[in-house]
């Protein structure tokens, strides 16, 4: 076909070459042409091609076509995929829980401790009943005095208390025999005569009943009740009933609560004062409150306000004297860093019953012949900085003042050789209560760091300012104190702790009442007890999760100081004993 096309274009061109020499070579001259349709072109639209044009080459290789086909063999296989389980995290195992322990302990001075414990729980824990027992004795002497210095202090606590989901109540009794003898009489100061016929000692009882009550969804919220039984063996006792219920009343996003109390305390003292120079008659005291403490507390995110005041009414049933009490009762917190800076301070005041049990726990070594007043703390005004300045470093900060009229002072009482009194606290070897109107000018700080689970530390400081309404000296109250403490768990069988107390200097009153046809004579003789500290220790070993050891000591330093006026203490002292866990 192509050979043909190529032919037939030759002939083609030689037949235009004869036609063109042909023609005559004469001029034919010029024309004028005159255009009269402007050139406009236009392009015509193009042949497009085939996307898939046939191809007519014999170079052009075809496909063969393949048969194939699968031959498969059947394989038996015992294999069978085991089934997929999560890795667990290895737990430590939880402690025992034992329900009941006991520990005993003997050391030098014929030191003694006893500890009994053991508490059941009843219906899953709804029900709990708790019986203890506690003993701590001391028999030796001390070489600074003539006298026994014997003492011991037993305990026995038995409680029940139940648990419900809207209710939680209990009751508990305790009974407790506290012996401590008047022993604050120095060497060579009275004659062996008169030692001779003195019984120093003295014997207190006491036997108390509380219970309580709370509930969850209710307008009541809690209650508490005490009654204490308190005698010597002196014919002195004292009967003491204080209720507490608690009524709160939610208002919105505020909280209304409502403190109520009733306190009576009364008593006799068979023996006269100490100022007297005979013991014909005794004492007598009973003085009732009536309390309400109304208070709105009002939170506002990093705020906490409440306000509040205590209405007391206060009577004196002896002497038939009755008064109206107002105090403020104001609290604030407001956290001005999170939990690194919170400032707080407040305002408070109250009457304060005193009772003859509260001043026994205080100091031991007072005479039966006291004169029981309430205290009118008119107002306690406070200021503070608290938080963690590290994430284990905690601190507080407080600057105080507070104004009390009839604050309870211990006074030594007067060496009074006229009296007849059946024990022998008259001659300059017990302490009174001497009542006084103070104003006190405190700063307090303190220091906590847990530098892990096994370590902590802390230390605080008090420093005090007195102005007494009569000029003396506030007895026996320090202007310094001080305390560090420490514990060590060192690994998880030995353990380490101590602490140490610094009490700073004090004044007291030494007299003689002397007795005959003339008024008594009182020569007074200020007396200033020296500074002390005193550091205890203790360490112990732990077998296993049952049986453990440990060794107490105490007045390492072996200073001979006076706690009180004329009561210097033991020197260095030592307890081992054992502990020993089990389920009862």
């Amino acid at each position: 076909m192509q050979n043909k096309t190529k032919i037939v274009s030759i002939l083609f061109l030689s037949l235009l070459g004869h036609i063109s020499w042909a023609q005559e070579t004469n001029d034919i001259g010029t024309e004028t042409v005159t255009v009269v349709k402007p050139y406009s072109p236009t392009v015509s639209d193009a042949f497009k091609l085939r996307s898939d044009p046939s191809l007519e080459d014999s170079i052009v290789l075809q496909k063969k076509k393949i048969n194939y086909s699968i031959f498969s063999v059947p394989v038996a296989s015992t294999f069978t995929p085991a089934k997929g389980r999560a890795s667990r995290v290895k737990k430590t195992p939880p402690p025992t829980l034992y329900n009941s322990y006991a520990s005993i302990g003997l050391g030098n001075f014929n030191n003694a401790m006893l500890e009994l414990y053991s508490g059941r729980e009843f219906n899953r824990g709804e029900n709990l009943f708790d019986v203890g027992l506690s003993h701590r004795s001391s028999r030796g002497d001390i070489e600074s005095t003539p006298l026994d210095a014997d003492f011991y202090n037993t305990k026995l606590d038995v409680s029940y208390g139940k648990k419900d989901r809207d209710l939680d109540w209990g009751a508990a009794i305790r009974l407790q025999h506290q012996r401590y003898n008047w022993y604050g009489v120095e060497l060579d100061e009275f004659d062996e005569t008169i030692l001779a016929s003195l019984d120093e000692t003295q014997n207190y009882f006491n036997a108390q009943a509380k219970a309580h009550l709370n509930l969850e969804e209710s307008f009541f919220n809690s209650g508490n009740i005490v009654l204490r039984r308190f005698w010597d063996t002196l014919d002195s006792g004292e009967n003491r009933v204080v209720v507490k219920p608690t009524i709160e009343l939610p208002i919105t996003e505020e909280l209304i609560t409502i403190k109520t109390k009733f306190d009576y305390v009364n008593g006799t003292f068979e023996n006269a004062s100490l100022d007297n120079t005979t013991n014909e008659s005794g004492i007598d005291y009973g003085h009732f409150q009536i309390g309400v403490s109304p208070s709105l507390l009002i939170l506002r995110d990093d705020l906490t306000l409440n306000l509040g005041a205590n209405i007391v009414y206060g009577l004196d049933t002896e002497n038939s004297a009755s008064n109206f009490f107002i105090y403020p009762a104001v609290t604030a917190s407001y956290r001005l860093v999170d939990e690194t800076v919170i400032a707080y301070g407040g305002i408070e005041g109250e009457l304060r019953q005193n009772s003859y049990y509260d001043f026994v726990q205080e100091n031991p070594y007072v005479s039966p012949t006291l004169d029981i007043q309430p205290t009118d703390q008119q107002y306690e005004g406070y200021i503070g900085v608290k938080g963690q300045l590290l994430p284990n470093v905690g601190y507080n900060v407080k600057g105080s003042y507070t104004a009390e009229n009839r604050r309870p002072l211990f006074l030594l009482n007067p060496e009074n050789q006229s009296r007849s009194d059946e024990n022998g606290y008259f001659l300059g070897n017990s302490f009174q209560v001497f009542y006084d109107d103070i104003k006190t000018l405190g700063l307090f700080g303190e220091l906590n760091v847990d530098i892990n689970r096994n370590f902590s530390l802390g230390i605080n400081a008090e420093f005090y300012d007195y102005d007494t309404e009569t000029d003396n000296p506030a007895w026996n109250l320090p202007a310094i104190k001080g305390s560090l403490f420490m514990d060590y768990q060192i690994t998880d069988e030995w353990f380490l702790g101590a602490n140490l107390f610094y009490v700073g200097e004090r004044e007291d009153l030494d007299r003689v009442v002397l007795g005959g046809p003339l008024p008594p004579v009182a020569p007074d003789v200020v007396l200033t007890l020296d500074a002390f500290f005193d550091i205890n220790a203790h360490a112990g070993y732990r077998f296993n999760e049952q049986l453990s050891i440990f060794v107490k000591a105490s007045n390492i330093a072996n200073n001979d100081y006076q706690r009180w006026a004329n009561f210097r203490v033991q020197g260095f002292q030592a307890l081992a004993g054992v502990s020993y866990k089990f389920d009862l």
